[in-house]
């Protein structure tokens, strides 16, 4: 299988007023195959929205490295490919949204990267089947619910025509269905297209389908095993402070 993303001794800090320098990831070592579904799984302030970040770009290593398909995220000649290549969805799709309607909204990435008005309307049409949101396509996103705003941003993400897609808690701001819609989404695109995904939550339910889980604390991986095994260790959950998915109770 091919590695596709790899971090290498990958530190990173960030420099706050009040508290100086306070480090998000230490030494972190990872490294992700093509086709797999990893969830990253944290507490809130382990790193793992750092480790989101580092993925495409976003931010750089202070020490270390990362590379995606071998191409380093620090060489500014690569950041466009790599962007290209690693999708993004975050928690609050308001701030990915800019369209006055949902194809419209779709259409915005391609169109600025001058693609073919014939391929642009293929592109709106089949990323908005993927995420079921075709019936929509006319409606204004002001008008769509929270999980059908955050299917639009996977859809923007998906008109990239990315082969990976990380999602830095997609969730966090949705009640139980709209959860359930945008995961089982997800899952979908790694189990019919093959897509690489990187899904980062502390939601434990959200994750047992997954294939592979990395466990973090501290900016640093505390366990990195299957869901099954993972959620086995009660008190590895404990010192991530996890709770065990009631489906796996």
């Amino acid at each position: 299988m091919y590695l596709f993303i790899k971090f290498d001794n990958v530190s990173f800090a960030y420099e706050l007023e009040d508290e100086g320098i306070v480090r998000a990831v230490n030494d972190f070592s990872l490294e992700v195959p093509e086709g797999q579904f990893l969830a990253v799984l944290g507490h809130n302030g382990c790193g793992k929205s750092t480790v989101a970040k580092l993925i495409n770009g976003i931010l750089v290593p202070n020490k270390g490295k990362v590379t995606v398909k071998g191409m380093d995220t620090s060489d500014e000649s690569k950041t466009v490919d790599i962007r290209r290549t690693v999708g993004m969805v975050f928690q609050n799709p308001d701030n990915q949204i800019v369209g006055t309607s949902v194809e419209e909204d779709v259409a915005f990435g391609p169109e600025n990267k001058n693609v073919e008005p014939e391929k642009i309307r293929r592109i709106v049409e089949d990323v908005l089947r993927k995420v079921r949101l075709w019936e929509k396509r006319k409606t204004p996103p002001s008008k769509l619910s929270g999980g059908q705003k955050q299917r639009l941003a996977t859809a923007d993400a998906l008109a990239g025509l990315p082969e990976c897609l990380g999602l830095d808690g997609p969730t966090a701001m949705l009640d139980p269905s709209s959860r359930k819609e945008v995961i089982n989404i997800v899952k979908e695109l790694n189990q019919k297209e093959g897509m690489t995904i990187i899904l980062i939550t502390h939601h434990t339910d959200e994750v047992v389908d997954a294939d592979r889980i990395i466990l973090m604390k501290d900016g640093k991986i505390i366990g990195d095993d299957i869901p099954k095994k993972i959620f086995a260790d009660r008190s590895l959950l404990k010192r991530a402070k996890m709770d065990i998915p009631p489906v796996v109770e």
